[in-house]
């Protein structure tokens, strides 16, 4: 048997969860209480969060920190810090401010004026047009906040019939003289771009930020904050102290904080800069730039894209080097780990604004990939249509095609990952949300090959905390808290089958950053739906990657541990020249390519591709697909690594292989079908059923010589085959039943407790039909438990019997005869009750427990469709014949 399936089935798996753990300043018992019900619900690590905190890094701070070091190191946990007193990461609390000017976070700006000539003798008043602060009805400068440093004028001749700008430019920086440009305007309509450097730009609530292309700006977080924490507790680094968590970094540029279309070429928006940044565009634009850096606001055609990829290009490096990498090199340097993520909403994550402009550089020096799920991003049943969210509507294929495949992709391809990616999870859905959902985003994760938690959060703030419910434990307010150690133990189950191994997919899919800087491009996550859809797994690579770490065996792709069969390119019109001379060469060398619905036309660079480009659309390894095509295509060329019988596009799968042990984990996105169907697997031998809530192995129904298994699924029901090495006596054998069926009708009591007095009930009243116990007329605004108590006559006893309870809202735990029959947290609502029953006469009790939402009916909860209270049924029962 594998030594980790035989640590899950022991129980001695790892541990995978490390919550946020929100500090106010509370007392001293209040964090001890909130330290233990977080490990009694099976949780093994905290992340402290200092964002509430009043008193960061003063006494009481280090106070409090005190305590939960203490209790950590008496039950064994570790404690991640995330690491700065603000949100976003970046403020260094408040020492940026201090800090000499050149540190300080710098945006190049834009304005023009408009010219007509020929005019001779003329002058233009820059100097005013470089003052911050003006307003436009009142221009005296002693309104004014500071002046901008100019870095270059130029005037570009406009087409006399449009707004176009022809490629007619006159650099006229050398004639600026103490603020005024002097002039002798040509003959015709001009365009005068004045472009400076300036510290007004970004959105205001980061005003105070370092700057994360300046090495000694990010510096200051390093020396303020993870300086300070080694100090203090430098014995515990690489032990009880594990390390540090960046929560969405970012540039910020744009004032509109969440406006993820920040991309280049969006009017008024002030970009990153840096003193570096002057050379960097030098070198890759040549000594004449100035002349171009108004394409980075206006359009030109491909010169703007050439010129946009270049500053993209720069900007994206310089980040990943200058914060990521520098603050990942550290911690490592003194023993612990850095995780955290960026923001990725709508695209983000290749733009600007809120954004890093690269995924994969700007979280490749973390020893995790990182990505988030909070308000209300990934909805069951919004794969494809449009949600709206507190802000504004999602690109839902995005969040449930593209986002964890990011996150994955890079835990898979960076050897410092380890093949670990961690997910902030479960924040600001509000109220509403409950374990069932929660299981629901956990599975969504899992299956993609997440296998690190950041749950989101506990707070010991005096219940209720407006803050970005729910919350874990909520003072004991939260009436599914006694279960939510059925989710963790499940997650660290899991978890711990797909860590330490390698993952297995058939396809490489190209991240679209690069394409999208240069030109029209292809979203990545477009073709990973039509793969995803059709069960053909895939990683997400990075240009990059390809172009410096990438080897080719035996005509497949190797990138770190992943053994890629194809690759995908989405179309782009342009790409890296590095990236096409790649792209040639791993055809030669037997790589199956396939471009999707157009081949390129052009080097981003606008060097002379030609040779690559034709070479790429004859190549007998390379072909072009249209989209809608990709992954049939792919099916009858045989890059798939598992094949189900029938078209199920909400099947998503997972394989994940051990030395001796095969995972292959299948999870039924839909939220209201089931899937029953064929798939076959690339394996031969037995294969067995593992149930991670009830941590029981099951010999399944297989063909042995095919690898085929039958999948039934219901809404919200994962499943974990494996195969390997014997499993001896830890398999129960698979049921055989002839089955009798009853409903179970009859009257029901029905009681009630809320999360405090539980388990002391009071009766509300008696039916004998169950109902949705929140409509008007019932209890419309109870949040707590529902207990449902009746009698029943079973005229046979069988030693297997499956009680179904139907529809259930939402977590429903089961007695039979005063025994404890067991707890189900989401569909289906069915448990095995066989050893309870009796022939003759049996008493069921059923609590059903529902969220906070009908009492508390937060802001947050108002994005979500309510769902009913209590247990509606029917209630059966199948009893197996002796």
């Amino acid at each position: 048997m594998s030594n980790l399936l035989k640590e899950v089935l022991e129980g001695r798996e790892h541990n995978y969860i490390l919550p946020f753990l929100w500090q106010h300043g509370e007392k001293e018992q209040a964090i001890r209480e909130e330290m233990a019900r977080i490990h009694e619900a099976g949780i093994g690590a905290v992340c402290v969060e200092a964002r509430p905190h009043p008193d960061f890094l003063g006494p009481k701070w280090w106070a409090d920190i005190d305590i939960i070091m203490d209790e950590a190191r008496k039950r064994g946990m570790k404690v991640w810090l995330l690491d700065d007193d603000h949100f976003p990461t970046g403020h260094a609390a408040g020492k940026v401010k201090e800090a000499p000017e050149e540190l300080h976070r710098k945006f190049l700006g834009e304005r023009f004026i408009d010219t007509i000539g020929p005019a001779k003798g003329t002058s233009l008043l820059l100097d005013t047009l470089l003052m911050s602060g003006l307003r436009p009805t009142i221009s005296h400068s002693q309104y004014a906040t500071g002046k901008n440093k100019l870095i270059s004028v130029v005037a570009v001749r406009r087409a006399s019939t449009n707004e176009t700008l022809t490629s007619e430019c006159i650099d006229l920086t050398d004639l600026v003289h103490d603020g005024i440009l002097y002039w002798d305007i040509p003959e015709g309509y001009w365009r005068v771009f004045i472009v400076s450097e300036n510290k007004d730009g970004g959105s205001k609530a980061q005003e105070d930020y370092l700057n994360p292309l300046v090495r000694d700006s990010v510096r200051i977080l390093l020396d303020t904050v993870y300086e300070a924490f080694y100090n203090r507790y430098h014995a515990d680094f690489g032990k009880t102290f594990a390390g540090f968590f960046s929560d969405e970094p970012g540039f910020y540029n744009d004032k509109t904080t969440f406006d993820f279309n920040s991309k280049l070429g969006k009017q008024g928006v002030s970009l990153p800069w840096s003193n570096e940044m002057p050379a960097l565009l030098e070198q890759a634009l040549g000594k004449d730039y100035r002349k171009q850096l108004h394409l980075l606001w206006h359009e030109a055609g491909e010169k703007s894209s050439r010129v946009r990829y270049a500053y993209m290009n720069i900007v994206s490096k310089l980040y990943g080097e200058s914060f990521c990498s520098q603050v990942g090199e550290w911690c490592r340097a003194h023993g612990v780990e850095y995780i955290g993520h960026v923001l990725e909403d709508n695209n983000v994550h290749a733009r600007l604004g809120s954004g890093a402009g690269h995924f994969f550089r700007s979280l490749w020096g973390q020893d995790m990939s990182g990505l988030d799920v909070v308000l209300w991003q990934i909805v069951p049943g919004f794969d494809e249509m449009s949600f709206r969210w507190p802000a504004g509507e999602t690109d839902s294929e995005f969040f449930h095609y593209g986002l964890a495949k990011l996150g994955v992709s890079l835990g898979h391809i960076d050897p410092k990952k380890k093949g670990r990616t961690m997910c902030e999870l479960y924040g600001a859905y509000g109220w509403a949300e409950g374990l069932k959902l929660m299981k629901w985003l956990t599975d969504h994760m899992l299956v993609r090959g997440v296998n690190y938690f950041v749950p989101h959060a506990f707070s010991q703030k005096t219940f209720p905390d407006p803050d970005c419910p729910p919350h874990l434990y909520a003072g004991g307010k939260n009436p599914q808290y006694r279960y939510y150690k059925h989710l963790n133990h499940y997650m660290n189950r899991i978890s711990h089958l797909i860590s330490g191994g390698r993952h297995v997919a058939t396809a490489a899919v190209v991240y679209h950053a690069e394409a999208e800087w240069s030109g029209e491009a292809m979203y990545f996550h477009k073709p990973v739906k039509q793969l995803m859809q059709n069960q053909i797994d895939c990683d997400v690579v990075p240009v990059d990657i390809l172009v410096e770490a990438a080897s080719v065996k035996d005509s497949r792709l190797l990138i770190n541990q992943e053994d890629y069969r194809c690759l995908i390119v989405p179309y782009a019109e342009a790409l890296p020249a590095a990236m096409l001379r790649c792209l040639v060469q791993l055809a030669d060398q037997g790589v199956a390519i396939r471009f999707v619905d157009g081949w390129p036309a052009r080097s981003s660079e606008g060097s002379d591709v030609s040779a690559e480009l034709t070479s790429l659309a004859h190549h007998r390894n390379v072909k072009l697909v249209a989209l809608d095509q990709l992954a049939q295509q792919l099916m009858a060329d045989g890059y798939y690594d598992m094949k189900a019988a029938s078209y199920e596009p909400y099947l998503r799968n997972y394989h994940y292989v051990h030395e001796n042990l095969a995972v292959f984990m299948f999870f039924n996105e839909h939220p209201h079908q089931s899937i029953h169907t064929e798939i076959v697997l690339p394996v031969q031998g037995e294969i067995y059923a593992y149930d991670a809530f009830l941590n029981r192995l099951t010999q399944c129904k297989a063909n042995r010589e095919t690898g085929a298994v039958q999948l039934e699924l219901h809404p919200y029901e994962s499943i974990v085959l494996l195969h390997g090495a014997d499993f001896g006596d830890f398999a129960v054998l698979p049921e055989q039943r002839t089955v009798t069926g009853m409903d179970i009708a009859g009257e029901w009591t029905i009681s009630t407790a809320d999360a405090e007095h539980y388990p002391s009930f009071k009766e509300w009243g008696r039916r004998t039909v169950l109902t949705n116990m929140s409509k008007p007329d019932y209890l419309p605004r109870f949040s707590g438990t529902f207990r449902y108590e009746t009698e029943f006559e079973c005229t046979q006893q069988g030693n297997q019997a499956l009680l179904k309870l139907g529809e259930v809202y939402e977590t429903a735990e089961v007695w039979v005869n005063g025994e404890q029959a067991g707890v189900r947290i989401c569909p289906p609502y069915q448990l095995e009750i066989g050893g309870l029953l009796k022939k003759g006469k049996n008493k069921l009790v059923i609590e059903v427990t529902n969220t906070l939402v009908k009492d508390q009916r937060d802001y947050l909860s108002a994005f979500s469709q309510q769902e009913p209270s209590g247990l509606i049924g029917p209630v059966w029962l199948e009893v197996s014949e002796d």
